[in-house]
């Protein structure tokens, strides 16, 4: 009796917790289909006024699909880099314990510590000189930059968990440790490249620190810069600002609920096996 009481109350306590979490989104959702001259607290609570035209009209004037290409330009670029290099800098650490792959593991979670809007100024000089103002190629390298030191740490922290042996045997049947790499362990390690994609991905699309600096041009602006605009130009129109928000919200969404199975996986084993 007292395992079903526990366990009766933990159900009610995680489902207040998922509920508590969907209020934020909810409102955002039914601000979204309210119509101008409704507020949130007007008529049904329940149910908003399925205006759907708001979404046409922040379209329109947010002019947001521009900035989704943008986003969706440098999150594939830069996840696409560090997938990569994080993948491969995670393996080399995990199989060769030589005392350079220690110190530049160590590097790396120091890296992790430095607040990246710390060395916003400097990049913005380098860059500058470079004529890497308003491109996509130099955001693409520096939120991978950014990204690389926790991808590189959870690689690692999961490949020291596989077991060498179906390596070893490629390499004995005369496999490089570079082609064993990509042929067979990189298929091992699908979870935690799904939790990279995810974790990378999702803070390389609401990047906004970097964004402000290097992408000033209005046609170079992604979507946390193209809704803060809008957002300064509407902000007395709730139903236009719930809807670009959760335009721009959509494929970050959509990208997690696809990724969703993998990335708890990786999670998890990166927690368990880190």
């Amino acid at each position: 009796m007292r395992n079903k009481t526990l366990r009766l109350g933990r159900y009610v306590v995680v489902t207040l917790m998922v509920l508590l979490s969907l209020i934020p989104f909810y409102a955002l959702l039914y601000l979204s289909l309210n119509t101008p001259s409704s507020s949130f607290f007007d008529g049904n609570i329940l149910l908003p006024d399925f205006h759907f035209v708001n979404y046409v009209n922040a379209w329109k004037i947010s002019k947001i699909g521009n900035a989704i290409v943008n986003s969706l330009i440098i999150t594939v670029g830069s996840v696409a880099i560090i997938v990569l290099f994080a993948s491969a800098a995670g393996y080399s650490i995990a199989r060769f314990n030589s005392r350079f792959n220690r110190i530049v593991f160590q590097l790396l979670l120091l890296c992790m510590m430095i607040p990246a809007i710390i060395i916003t100024v400097p990049l913005y000089t380098l860059m500058k000189s470079i004529g890497g103002i308003n491109t996509h190629w130099a955001m693409i390298l520096l939120t991978a930059a950014t990204a690389l030191p926790l991808s590189v740490f959870l690689y690692a922290s999961f490949i020291k968990q596989l077991p060498r042996e179906v390596e070893e045997s490629a390499i004995m049947d005369g496999c490089t440790y570079f082609t064993a790499f990509w042929r067979i362990t990189f298929h091992f390690v699908k979870p935690v490249t799904a939790a990279v994609v995810i974790l990378s991905g999702l803070g390389i699309w609401n990047n906004y620190g970097q964004a402000v600096f290097f992408l000033q041009s209005q046609t170079m602006h992604t979507v946390p810069l193209a809704i803060s605009i809008f957002f300064q130009k509407y902000g007395a129109q709730w139903n236009l600002m719930a809807a670009a928000a959760v335009i721009g919200l959509a494929p970050a969404v959509l990208a997690f609920l696809i990724f969703q199975k993998y990335f708890i996986k990786g999670i998890t084993a990166g927690a368990l096996k880190g």
